[in-house]
């Protein structure tokens, strides 16, 4: 990692070319957006669905010691309790006196508003969970939240995993699922937002073995982002001091991401102990252990937690894709994404709209959308489709050319290195294969 690290651009660039290219738009927008709420666009899907893809394929597809799951996002009252959400889920809140604005106390420096320098009130602390009520009258036996995390899913759960499946310690759950917190002061685009998306493995252990499973996640989880393109001079591993470890924690480490406000959280990867499974045995009354016939020994396991947002990942991922080169007098947009990540594989683009070439193009067309996500393209000079194809990321473009209908090839362009290629239409498919890598 250098130190003089600098990030790919500025937040207000991707956010005015999320908008422009329907990657993320502002959510309820006609009404003048909900602060901190975001909706993904037709291209803002395709690239968080292949982020989270891309996690799943890697946690459970390639892995014999992994499950998935998908809990409830209401559950249990009780569950909240036993986690210590109900008493403990809380941020410390100050108001301005003054501009009657709120903020996180633990974010300020000093002991006036950073916004226009009036007094601010005591701290008092602020639970983060959203409350509602489960049926229709509202009285406290019907109150409910929504979840603050998935985790809690997964470790009520462990029984029911763990007789249906037969796994065998070391063994995790993985899940993919929304998440909701009333955050104090979200903010810096899709960063922290209220509603959110997360990908959390809770990876069960041993006790004795915790220390070095644990190392290995932190290497794996870091390895995952390099793997799919990320930079490596923009992301670091961050050990939490002991003020920072919550209470049940053994060991915390972050992998960082160097965004364009700085150095901040991109996954967390915690050695949990058996904290939660102790918590939920207490509360619910039923034994949450591992029986290890080879042993004929009863045990709580430890658990290794690797935790990460779909939503961050997604953002970290569209920030260092994004690249502005020269060109001639004016700036190519790039977004460097890698194959499979990038929302469109491929680009098909008729150099003119007549029969019979259009009628070629949506042959070919018709025929590569079978194992990929196509777009075709016919507006526009072919310059400014291939400017177009390069802001939203689509790594290959095919062009489809009058000499196509005689010679029966066409010409493939690369995103990165813009050069040009003429193939056979029959080898097409191999070769857009071969260079994707699936």
């Amino acid at each position: 990692m250098a130190e003089n690290v600098q990030a790919t651009t500025t937040m207000e660039k991707i956010v005015s070319l999320a908008k422009r290219r329907g990657f993320v738009f502002p959510s309820s927008d006609i009404y003048g957006g909900l602060n901190s709420c975001w909706d993904y666009g037709p291209l803002g899907v395709e690239l968080k669905n292949n982020v989270k893809r891309a996690w799943w394929r890697s946690i459970v597809q390639f892995r014999d010691d992994m499950v998935g799951l998908d809990s409830s996002i209401l559950m249990h009252p009780k569950v909240w309790e036993a986690s210590g959400h109900v008493s403990g889920f809380t941020d410390p809140l100050v108001d301005c006196k003054q501009c009657r604005q709120r903020f996180r106390a633990d974010h300020l420096e000093g002991d006036k508003c950073p916004e226009c320098g009036g007094e601010l009130t005591e701290a008092r602390q602020f639970n983060l969970m959203f409350k509602t009520f489960l049926g229709p009258v509202e009285e406290s036996a019907a109150v409910v939240y929504l979840r603050p995390e998935t985790a809690q899913g997964i470790f009520v759960n462990f029984l029911n995993v763990l007789n249906s499946t037969r796994m065998k310690v070391p063994f995790g759950i993985a899940q993919i699922g929304k998440s909701f917190r009333n955050e104090i002061t979200p903010g810096n685009f899709t960063f922290r937002t209220r509603e959110f998306e997360q990908m959390e493995i809770e990876y069960f252990v041993r006790p004795g073995t915790d220390e070095e499973i644990y190392e290995q996640w932190i290497k794996d989880r870091y390895q995952w982002y390099i793997e799919l393109g990320m930079n490596p001079e923009r992301l670091r591993i961050r050990p939490h001091e002991s003020d920072e470890l919550a209470h049940y924690a053994r060991a915390c480490s972050d992998v960082e991401y160097y965004f364009p406000m700085g150095w901040s959280e991109l996954e967390g990867i915690a050695n949990r102990t058996d904290f939660d499974l102790r918590q939920h045995s207490e509360f619910s009354g039923n034994k949450l252990e591992y029986f290890d016939p080879s042993t004929n020994e009863h045990f709580v396991p430890y658990v290794i937690e690797p935790s990460a947002g779909a939503d961050r990942a997604t953002l970290a991922f569209l920030l260092d894709a994004y690249h502005e080169e020269p060109d001639k007098d004016e700036v190519r947009v790039v977004l460097r994404f890698h194959p499979a990540l990038a929302p469109y594989k491929v680009a098909v683009l008729p150099l003119s709209k007549k029969e019979p070439l259009l009628g070629k193009a949506h042959e070919i067309w018709k025929s590569l959308r079978r194992h990929w996500l196509v777009d075709f393209d016919e507006s526009k000079s072919i310059g400014r489709r291939y400017r177009r194809q390069d802001e939203i990321g689509t790594p290959y473009c095919v062009t489809v050319d009058f000499q196509s209908l005689e010679d029966n090839q066409v010409t493939i362009r690369d995103r990165d290195t813009m050069e040009q290629e003429r193939i056979s239409i029959d080898e097409l498919e191999v070769y857009l294969r071969e260079k994707l890598g699936f």
